[in-house]
């Protein structure tokens, strides 16, 4: 069961959405070659919804929100206090950090691209294999490995209980008691799913609003949910269906969500379909940042990556021509947000 909050009491710390989406008819006139879907079904596939669910065992309050808030921006969370959780997820970089594999405390690469935190609320099974089962279980993996922040839960939790300020801070959280590694992973959950995409070009183009993109963004788009196919998987008003497919491009041991699931063929090369959010602003791109810029990400889809059994059915070659390339990149263009500061708050000593 989940408690759902409206954004509106978040403070300036969400990067708000518009609440309710109108509809532009026939994708402005532009044919994917298949027949246009109503009013309602655009409104429908593209509406943004106006809470942000919080879990009955986590609800939301504004003390537990702000102190999120300030464990996520705190180094004290490392074992050399010189990194944060904003330091692999900054709200500079669309709550990312523009590596193409995050950088852990010893400043040697990790295996994974740090996944932006745009809009986690609504994502289940975390992690780009989903060995995470919710956004709760997510901190402490990173905090305690030693290849990224290298803290251990005791040390963790006795470095906060030293602080006076902190320790007001989880009372007034939770109520007197222990600081305790799961109120952390609480607070920063909470804190966490105020993140959400601002509002974009396309959401005011599909609102009613002509001008708000080009002729060819307009184009992209039938294209993206026509002959390109890309809204097979990239779905809804996040622009992901929060599944994992293998897209024909992970080789050898990297097999993603089939170390979890070893007798699945189709798990195996199989990761999370990330958000398209904020996507031109967080190259580079896959799980591994192993491909540069948008224009080669579609070049990859237009080969329709390497050919196996473990492939997803929806993925393959696209016959794409250059201008309906950039047709794709000038409507992906459009799903970034306005940007809008974000709070680092006043850390408690």
């Amino acid at each position: 069961m989940s408690i759902l909050r409206p954004r509106s009491e978040l403070g300036r710390t969400v990067i708000w959405l518009a609440a309710g989406l109108a509809l532009v008819c026939a994708a402005a006139g532009v044919s994917s070659g298949t027949p246009s879907p109503s009013h309602s079904e655009w409104r429908d596939k593209y509406a943004r919804p106006s809470e942000i669910p919080y879990p009955e065992l986590d609800p939301y309050s504004r003390s537990k929100l702000a102190l999120g808030r300030m464990l996520f921006f705190d180094p004290i969370l490392s074992g050399s206090k010189s990194r944060s959780c904003a330091s692999c997820h900054n709200p500079g970089l669309s709550w990312a950090d523009g590596q193409p594999r995050a950088i852990g405390e010893m400043q040697q690469p990790l295996a994974l691209r740090s996944p932006t935190l745009l809009n986690v609320a609504w994502i289940p099974k975390l992690g780009w294999d989903g060995h995470f089962r919710d956004l709760e279980s997510v901190a402490m993996g990173p905090i305690t490995s030693p290849a990224n922040m290298n803290l251990s839960e005791d040390l963790l939790v006795g470095r906060l209980a030293a602080i006076p300020g902190y320790v007001e801070a989880f009372h007034g959280a939770f109520g007197n008691g222990d600081i305790t590694a799961g109120k952390v992973q609480m607070a920063l959950a909470t804190f966490e799913r105020s993140i959400v995409s601002d509002d974009a070009p396309f959401d005011r183009w599909i609102k009613g609003d002509e001008t708000a993109v080009d002729a060819a963004a307009k184009r992209g788009f039938a294209l993206f949910t026509g002959k390109a196919n890309c809204a097979a998987c990239h779905s809804g008003w996040a622009f992901t269906d929060a599944s994992f497919h293998d897209i024909g491009s992970a080789r050898g041991d990297d097999i993603g969500r089939g170390k979890l699931f070893p007798n699945s063929e189709a798990l195996r090369y199989a990761f999370k379909t990330p958000t398209l959010r904020d996507v031109a602003r967080r190259a580079p791109y896959m799980h591994n940042g192993a491909v540069a810029t948008l224009q080669d990400v579609i070049e990859l889809y237009d080969r329709g990556g390497i050919e196996r059994s473990s492939r997803d059915p929806e993925i393959r070659p696209l016959g794409l021509s250059p201008d309906e390339k950039a047709d794709l990149v000038a409507f992906l263009r459009s799903l970034d947000g306005k940007r809008e500061p974000a709070i680092v708050p006043e850390l408690p000593r």
